[in-house]
């Protein structure tokens, strides 16, 4: 495989948008996904159960804006730590209840309370996965499963890392069939959040298989990975999904991932003959 500059060729590879003509390719052997929003569309909508929680809360306290500024406060911090671990925006909400004089639960409980919600709004998904009512395809960003086979194919090691929970990835990953794919490979957070992070993960995968940089690909759809995925010089694919619209491009995605460092932006997996060109080849 050849290494170097991108050529303009490679910017006009259908469905990608270059973002960084000079990033090192042609030599991955590791990859890691993010998983909701990346893989799986199962979360679709998890915005619209966190938000409003935290502005519950947030109402409850004795110094309290209006709703529209208290909204305008949770959607800000909400957005911006998208991508970490849950309880980073619980650990928010719990400062945000402090300005505004009143005494927080433990970031856990609101953490807790804001799954158990969630879980109202996607059980009914899971379920029908489960029983085989929907087909997979239905809660994976497009091309995903294609993805996952021609890396696999290609003798590149396969790790899913997420900001939700273990045992949810653990079992929506196998409602969506794609455990398989990530053999003990599989990581989540914890309630116990400093014994995981992404950056932890990468760590490992580089140190375990004596991998430089250059040899992982890191996709997702979040500052956090593509930050991390960066910091170490790996390749880094800005997945700017649209998960309301699937196919379509989340330009506020794009923006974020861009200024984390994506090297590439894509809406999705569609266009699977030219990602795989990206990654292994230099034309």
């Amino acid at each position: 495989m050849m290494n170097g500059p991108a050529t303009s060729a490679c910017r006009r590879l259908p469905g990608i948008e270059i973002i960084n003509p000079g990033a090192v390719r042609g030599r991955v052997r590791s990859a890691l996904f993010d998983f909701d929003g990346t893989l799986s569309l199962i979360r679709e909508g998890w915005q619209g159960v966190m938000i409003p929680y935290f502005v519950e809360v947030l109402t409850a306290t004795p110094d309290h804006e209006d709703a529209t500024a208290i909204e305008a406060v949770v959607r800000d911090f909400v957005e911006r730590l998208t991508g970490k671990q849950t309880i980073y925006q619980c650990i928010q909400l719990a400062d945000e209840v402090r300005l505004r004089s009143g005494v927080p639960l433990d970031p856990l409980a609101y953490k807790h309370e804001y799954l158990r919600r969630l879980w109202e709004r996607i059980a009914d998904r899971v379920e029908s996965l489960k029983t085989g009512a929907v087909d997979p395809s239905r809660y994976l960003l497009r091309g995903s499963r294609e993805l996952l086979e021609a890396l696999r194919d290609a003798g590149v090691t396969l790790y899913l890392a997420s900001g939700t929970d273990l045992p949810y990835v653990l079992d929506e990953a196998a409602a969506l069939g794609l455990d398989g794919f990530f053999p003990g490979r599989i990581y989540g957070a914890l309630d116990e959040y400093r014994l995981f992070s992404k950056q932890m993960i990468i760590d490992r995968i580089l140190q375990e298989h004596d991998l430089r940089g250059s040899e992982l690909v890191v996709f997702g759809d979040g500052y956090v990975e593509i930050e991390n995925g960066k910091g170490v010089d790996g390749l880094a694919v800005g997945v700017a999904s649209d998960e309301t619209h699937p196919g379509r491009l989340d330009l506020w995605k794009r923006q974020r991932l861009i200024a984390a460092g994506a090297d590439i932006i894509i809406p999705d997996y569609g266009e699977l003959s030219s990602l795989m060109h990206y990654l292994f080849t230099m034309e």
